[in-house]
């Protein structure tokens, strides 16, 4: 039997870390179930394993016959090329640049800072892994676009997960509309997975690469949606304002 002391501090614990509301719970379970699926992957690079539907997938998206070039239209990769962009560091930079000044000019500098330390320290994260890991990047086709990084994880899938699912979680806890919460976190999704798509459709990382990114981003993010929770409740970060009422 649990001696009873235990249990007080337990849920003195529990109710400090707001774990009896939604938001903070989520956002832990988001931490674990992300962070599970990310060391499953990890695990079995670090041990010098591979995966079947790597190759399968990286070939299936080129022409048979003729590996330089991709499927679909003509207008196709150049397409890619472009939404790629989106999870680049300068795309990363540029777009936490203006939310971070509109923050700032806002008279909201701590929530601007804290947006810096999490999208920044995800960039740093981004960079010891790959370092830690240097998976070469896939050789089984030519690559659409110059890479000068190593391939594990997907910097460009984590980074945009990161940033684009911490700003559209900022954007939705403005918003008093469900449809328009909805909306806006889908709209963070969606660029997320439509920039990892563009790293494996140029052949420049593997699919697992840009699993794993999207796994760690999204874990990094739910991380910092957590501490953000819990600084606001505490007045250390600011909290966003409601729309006024109409």
């Amino acid at each position: 039997m649990v001696p009873i002391p235990f249990q007080s501090h337990a849920s003195a614990v529990w109710r400090r870390l707001r774990l009896n509301e939604i938001g903070p719970l989520a956002s832990l379970l988001a931490v674990s179930l992300f962070g599970f699926g990310f060391f499953r992957l990890a695990d079995e690079i670090r041990e010098g394993g591979s995966f079947g539907f790597d190759d399968r997938l990286l070939l299936a998206l080129r022409v048979p016959g003729d590996l330089a070039q991709p499927i679909g239209p003509s207008w196709l990769p150049e397409t890619m090329r472009d939404i790629t962009a989106f999870g680049s560091v300068f795309g990363i930079v540029y777009v936490t640049a203006c939310v971070v000044l509109y923050l700032a000019i806002t008279a909201r500098r701590r929530a601007a800072l804290f947006v810096v330390v999490a999208i920044g320290g995800g960039e740093l994260l981004s960079t010891g892994l790959k370092l830690f890991f240097h998976r070469p990047r896939p050789e089984l086709v030519p690559h659409g676009m110059e890479t000068f990084t190593a391939s594990f994880p997907s910097g460009h899938a984590m980074l945009s997960a990161i940033a684009y699912l911490t700003l559209a979680i900022l954007l939705a806890r403005v918003e008093r509309s469900r449809k328009v919460k909805a909306f806006v976190m889908g709209l963070g999704v969606v660029t997320t997975l439509l920039v990892g798509v563009s790293r494996v459709y140029l052949g420049v990382h593997w699919p697992s690469d840009v699993l794993a990114g999207w796994c760690i981003g999204a874990a990094w993010a739910s991380l910092c949606w957590f501490v953000a929770l819990q600084l606001q409740r505490q007045d250390v970060v600011e909290a966003p304002d409601p729309p006024p009422p109409a």
